[in-house]
């Protein structure tokens, strides 16, 4: 197996900020670099992954937790170590964004971005054309929090990082961090209504 490493914007952003190219099917690496990611998933404290972020510049994004109330657990005991058991293992391949609805509000961490935080908007709910690993095609609706850790996804495919767009950037530890969203949680503004409408109503105020 080749050696799969995380790619930080320390050594690597400029690695970080190509586009992805997508998967063609069939791909006989697919395998390989899905085991690889799940792997990185489940031995390190991450809600998700683009495979960019690993060294695989292809469109593939794995799921591994998207359940804010396991998340808000470890908020309120920012020493308890996180359980890595949990793996809702959701791949989506090739994601395509057809509808972004409502707007939210949260203050995202990501491993390739070290310790900056963004304070970041967006979407309550995304429709989402995709492909599974065997390359049947997928259209689904993603809500609330969920959207939120697809769209960081999504953008890490398009060579975008969270600070990029971010309200507002602070280098805050992974403790720290945890303290800090127990009084700046996920927070829904709206669930209806165009989404870019709304964020620019948001960034006007």
């Amino acid at each position: 197996m080749n050696n799969y490493e995380l790619k930080t914007i320390a050594n690597d952003e400029q690695y970080l900020r190509q586009k992805s190219v997508p998967v063609k099917f069939p791909d006989p690496m697919l395998q390989e670099e899905i085991a690889a990611l799940e792997s990185y998933c489940l031995n390190n404290d991450v809600l998700a992954m683009a495979s960019i972020q690993i060294g695989i510049p292809k469109r593939i994004i794995y799921l591994k937790n998207t359940n804010l109330d396991i998340v808000n657990e470890y908020q309120e005991n920012p020493d308890k170590k996180l359980d890595n058991s949990y793996n809702e293992a959701r791949i989506l391949i090739n994601p395509v964004i057809t509808k972004k609805i409502g707007l939210t509000e949260y203050w995202e961490a990501c491993a390739s971005c070290l310790n900056n935080m963004g304070h970041v908007l967006r979407p309550y709910r995304m429709e989402i054309k995709y492909q599974d690993i065997k390359g049947k095609k997928h259209q689904e609706m993603f809500t609330g929090f969920e959207s939120t850790v697809l769209s960081h996804e999504i953008d890490h495919l398009d060579g975008i990082l969270h600070m990029d767009i971010a309200l507002e950037v602070l280098e805050m530890a992974e403790r720290d961090r945890r303290i800090f969203r127990q009084t700046h949680n996920y927070n829904i503004i709206s669930k209806t209504s165009d989404y870019e409408k709304l964020k620019l109503r948001f960034n006007s105020r």
